[in-house]
């Protein structure tokens, strides 16, 4: 019998109910997957019988990747590596991506997709399950207390719609927290910034002061230039979580503007 690691954040999902409501979630059909951590297989099995042309999967406990073999067929390709050193860039075509993603590296897979996505996204659609805390930040608007720079990167790149909370119940081992699972699409619109390192550098210097008011990291980034608060219709002694997407991302560029 295979036990669930510790370090490596698993928790593998048991509900048959959730599995269903996560293969409906988008078409799968004739469509190329990528699934992240499998652990036991217990969705890799309920996606192979949607008839994906092809599925990859990603999975770095040797022991489960090993295991996994037993379950598939050709149409997958098992690669036994972290998921934060993939190069998901390399793959021939977009893929619909599922993800019951290990609750201590998410945020960062999530910001690292992010921060790699060339213009044109390597996927179409990515259903990912994460502790319910940082769905909550993902999900966030403007001017509520979860708001932050996860909601501020996620929102530049991608639709968010969150599908459903996930109770401790339909794991094992469970966990003590609830999980959400969301769906994201890419955008076809969105604001031409030049890096996303900027980005994150810009809500970084903006939230590591989330309580106080504005002056102080404005002033940091821009030496004073007044004239920008003008321009951007900026309060200084409004707090962070107080400006709306738009205006994190006209900032970026204004910064990159003034630095090129």
């Amino acid at each position: 019998m295979i036990k669930a690691k510790k370090s490596l954040g698993q928790n593998f999902l048991v509900d048959k109910n959730i599995i269903d409501k996560i293969v409906n979630t988008v078409s799968i059909t004739d469509n190329e997957i990528l699934e992240v951590g499998p652990g036991t297989g217990n969705l890799t099995k309920e996606i192979l019988k949607k008839d994906p042309t092809k599925m990859y999967l990603i999975e770095k406990d040797t022991l489960l990747a090993k295991s996994l073999n037993e379950i598939v067929d050709e149409r997958v390709q098992i690669f036994n590596e972290d998921i934060l050193k993939f190069d998901e860039n390399s793959l021939s075509k977009k893929v619909k991506v599922f993800g019951n993603l290990p609750y201590n590296i998410s945020t960062e897979i999530l910001s690292n997709w992010i921060v790699n996505l060339k213009e044109e996204c390597w996927f179409t659609d990515l259903v990912l399950m994460f502790q319910k805390e940082v769905a909550d930040r993902i999900i966030a608007q403007s001017n509520t207390s979860a708001y932050g720079r996860l909601s501020i990167l996620a929102n530049w790149r991608l639709n968010i719609n969150k599908i459903c909370d996930i109770s401790p119940e339909s794991f094992s081992p469970r966990p003590k927290i609830q999980s959400t699972l969301i769906h994201f699409t890419p955008k076809k619109k969105f604001a031409e910034i030049k890096n996303p390192i900027n980005l994150e550098k810009i809500t970084r210097i903006f939230f590591s002061h989330r309580r106080k008011m504005l002056k102080k990291p404005f002033n940091q980034i821009f030496n004073g230039k007044t004239d920008l608060l003008n321009k951007f219709n900026l309060d200084l002694n409004l707090r962070p979580q107080n400006l709306d997407f738009d205006t994190y991302y006209k900032l970026t560029i204004e910064y990159e503007n003034l630095r090129s």
